[in-house]
């Protein structure tokens, strides 16, 4: 990591600053035994040695102030869903997170916020035996924030989104809406303790995915909204889908809080919830332990989505968020 500082502005620092080096070895640097790791930080690049007969899996996002997630969220929850957004791209390929980078940028170095955020940070690694090993600081007028993790998963195991066949169920995990749901109460300044907490600490469905290895056909996990990334699969599949959007899991705290408009509007195209959509045979389901699962509609011969309500066709056009829309 190298904290680069700006030439066009004065340091803005609420507490004692720190240099580069004293910042990564303060919060970033931890006893690191992970597996496969010959070099992490502290050199120009890591080395790491992957397993025989596994592929790797490589996933990167950012999250921007503003754009996706408010300025008063706390560092912690921000250190935690950064890495999780991350493990959920690896959950959908149906692979095991191992290592990850972080490019940092920051208004200042505060550092009891530096502190919190690495605390937050690793513990949506350590849940998953994730070692950070190597990244990035920088300086800049807002903050922003970007993960990688590579992950493996057995030879010719990852699950595409390509594979979805005429036939198919669509499946869900979890409940959806809940997040969209607890950001419009979060930036409201009223946040709700379960439908906030699906915002800034999404749970990734990393062993479930890992269990539909050979058993799904294809999979995606909802982070622009259910139909939005639905249409993604389905589009690269070449395929349709009818869903009957009255199967749709809601989650109590989000039906006592909103009306059916609010609820469907935030399960179809909020987005954010991070579960995963996917399709597999109704008698090829493993065992999903504590994870819901629902079934919500069937992969048709067509092209593009049919929602259904009690059997009659439901017009929705909301396609979910977009960059550069």
């Amino acid at each position: 990591m190298t904290l680069r500082r700006s030439r066009s502005a004065a340091p803005k620092f609420k507490h004692k600053a720190v240099d580069e080096f004293e910042l990564i070895n303060r919060y970033f640097v931890r006893a690191n035994e992970a597996r496969g790791v010959i070099t992490g930080i502290g050199d120009d690049g890591a080395v790491l040695q992957p397993d025989a007969g596994r592929e790797l899996i490589t996933v990167i996002d950012t999250l921007v102030e503003g754009t996706h997630f408010p300025g008063q969220i706390a560092a912690d929850d921000l250190g935690y869903r950064v890495v999780a957004v991350n493990l959920s791209d690896i959950a959908a390929m149906g692979g095991r997170p191992r290592w990850m980078t972080l490019a940092l940028t920051m208004p200042s170095s505060d550092t009891a916020w530096i502190e919190q955020f690495a605390d937050g940070l690793y513990a949506a690694a350590d849940e998953h035996d994730v070692a950070l090993v190597g990244g990035d600081t920088t300086r800049g007028e807002s903050t922003v924030v970007t993960v990688q993790i590579t992950g493996d998963v057995a030879e010719g195991g990852a699950i595409h989104r390509s594979g979805a066949k005429v036939g198919d169920t669509i499946f869900v995990t979890g409940t959806v809406g809940d997040a969209a749901a607890g950001l419009e109460l979060l930036s409201a300044g009223k946040p709700d303790d379960y439908l906030s907490s699906r915002f800034v600490r999404p749970i990734a469905r990393v062993s479930f995915g890992q269990a539909l290895v050979g058993t799904a056909h294809a999979a995606i996990d909802i982070s622009d909204g259910l139909l939005a990334d639905l249409q993604k699969l389905l589009t690269t599949s070449g395929v349709g889908a009818e869903i009957d959007i009255g199967q749709i899991p809601i989650s109590e705290p989000l039906r006592s809080s909103f009306d059916i408009d609010a609820q469907r509007r935030f399960a179809l195209s909020g987005g954010d919830d991070y579960e995963l959509c996917f399709t597999a045979a109704d008698d090829a389901l493993p065992d999903s332990g504590a994870v819901r699962v629902t079934a919500i509609g069937r992969i048709t011969a067509g092209a593009s989505i049919v929602c259904r309500d009690h059997g009659a066709i439901v017009e929705y056009a909301d396609s979910g968020y977009r960059h550069f829309q």
